[in-house]
């Protein structure tokens, strides 16, 4: 449990880093937006870096997604079976599905990122950015993917193994009434 924990930790943290380049993204598009309309003018440079801050958000933030359990899944059919059969159906997808496509596209990707390191690719587009950091993203981000299926695998063991009561991999979203009051907290709305 406790590589499970390290790993865990590790991902909160990248998470709460790139939650960042989100917000520098949102800023960066803006700021475009409002200098293309007043001014008439576009850099592709800076077109580039909002894609490359989202492709961070995204490549780097899926394992917090995971570990929150927020991907996509269908849970329609899986809610009707007991928690133990749940695990057992989550396991199973880990160890046969994520963990073998994810180190499928490790086994490309690391490749495909030192090529393109090596080569210092440039973009193709006048007044583009280096292209290694965007491409980099790809085995980076899916490393955490492995990783924190490693520690979800472990999770789900334990609380098979009766050592963990599951709430270590409870799904975190919120629900409605969760958002609602949050913000008439927030508010001080009665």
């Amino acid at each position: 449990m406790s590589l499970s924990r390290l790993i865990d930790s590790v991902n909160e943290k990248i998470a709460g880093a790139v939650s960042w380049a989100l917000l520098a993204a949102v800023l960066i598009c803006a700021g475009n937006a409002l200098v293309r309309y007043l001014f008439n003018y576009s850099s592709n440079g800076w077109l580039e870096i909002q894609w490359y801050l989202y492709a961070a958000v995204f490549m780097l933030a899926s394992a917090h997604t995971l570990k929150r359990d927020e991907h996509v899944r269908v849970d329609v059919v899986v809610g009707r079976f007991s928690r133990r059969t749940q695990v057992w159906i989550d396991l199973f997808g880990f160890v046969l599905f994520l963990l073998p496509v994810c180190l499928l596209i490790l086994w490309y990707g690391i490749p495909f990122a030192l090529l393109s390191i090596r080569s210092a690719e440039m973009s193709s587009n006048a007044g583009g950015l280096i292209v290694w950091p965007a491409k980099l993203l790809v085995p980076l981000g899916f490393l955490l993917l492995v990783l924190q299926g490693i520690s979800e695998i472990i999770k789900r063991i334990a609380f098979l193994a009766g050592r963990i009561d599951g709430h270590e991999f409870a799904k975190h979203a919120a629900t409605p009434q969760d958002e609602i009051d949050a913000i008439k907290a927030a508010n001080q709305i009665d």
